[in-house]
């Protein structure tokens, strides 16, 4: 999968923020994607702190970029438009203020086109990485939330990855059944930047009206919706996960479905299941998880785990790149 992303890359480089600029995790990762050629880092920070952290590890940082926001030549430029965008709702040393901390000073070096994307939360919270993104890059037209979803991989013994999409896992906590449209949509478009075919099910206690509720009418008439929005896509709902993966089973629950017995993008009715969801997967799976990965925004900005380590740092910029 990550061969495919880097021979696009390779095609058109793209230059990515790391908001924490003198994480030895950032470093390593920064080391090794300037050998490879196809993705320029950005480190945030001050320079001879970001070199003598550098230093410090091992890490070959040359040809890296580094900016600090209390040097930055363009700030009065940045501090306008960022007064601009907020309208109103931030003043000049409002803003200012905001722009020397990296997670707003990173954002707004995407939204004016020095960098294509972005990758932060090393030390930063999620909502510390989504509150400047929502703020500034903002959502893409005819998105009105950001989302995520996760991509996993497990080897097969054919030699073929087996590869999954589950949204959303980690932001919306109980989305509306138009959260869910928009949801499941993204998802599936971002499926396909790993090579999935999406296949989308949504998923429930109930397959096909064999369960009542509230919850399964949401996802029923989520399903419906995103049929409707989303023609171009194989779509079934509501169902239970044993009927969306199971051919056997979804011969019996709902014989004649596009998608029962074959879903690889799955759409949760809410974070409690996603998370649990795709964690199931991961530890008793034996899938590698990549994500969260935000959907929704008008840029690529993702979020990274404070416990990461050095490799997802590198799988997940070369996935925000990918996306841009």
């Amino acid at each position: 999968m990550f061969q495919k992303l880097i021979q696009k890359l390779k095609a058109s480089p793209r230059t990515i923020v790391f908001t924490e600029g003198t994480d030895p995790r950032i470093l390593e990762a920064a080391s090794r994607l300037l050998a490879g050629t196809f993705l320029k880092p950005i480190l945030m920070g001050n320079p001879d702190e970001v070199k003598a952290a550098a230093e410090e590890v091992g890490y070959n940082i040359n040809g890296a970029t580094i900016l600090d926001p209390k040097t930055y030549d363009k700030m009065d430029e940045m501090v306008a438009r960022m007064v601009e965008l907020r309208k109103g709702k931030m003043t000049e040393e409002q803003c200012r203020e905001a722009l020397s901390h990296g997670n707003y000073f990173g954002t707004m070096l995407v939204q004016m086109g020095v960098a294509d994307c972005l990758l932060g939360g090393a030390t930063y919270s999620t909502a510390d990485t989504v509150r400047p993104a929502l703020q500034l890059v903002k959502t893409k037209p005819g998105n009105k939330i950001v989302s995520s979803c996760f991509i996993l991989v497990r080897s097969a013994a054919t030699g073929d990855n087996e590869v999954l999409a589950m949204g959303d896992c980690a932001i919306n906590i109980k989305p509306t059944e138009d959260d869910l449209v928009e949801i499941a949509s993204e998802t599936a478009d971002c499926a396909k930047i790993f090579g999935i075919d999406p296949k989308v099910a949504f998923l429930s206690y109930s397959t096909l009206g064999s369960g009542k509720g509230e919850d399964v009418d949401k996802m029923r008439n989520a399903a419906e919706k995103t049929k409707a929005a989303r023609p171009d896509l194989p779509i079934e709902g509501e169902l239970q996960f044993d009927a969306a993966v199971s051919p056997r089973v979804a011969q019996t629950k709902c014989p004649g479905s596009e998608v029962a017995g074959h879903a690889n993008t799955f759409i949760f009715p809410d974070i409690n299941a996603g998370n649990i969801g795709y964690k199931i997967a991961q530890r008793l799976g034996n899938f590698d998880a990549y994500g969260p990965i935000l959907l929704g925004l008008n840029a690529p900005i993702n979020d990274l785990s404070r416990g990461c380590n050095a490799l997802e740092v590198y799988s997940m910029a070369i996935i925000t790149a990918a996306l841009s």
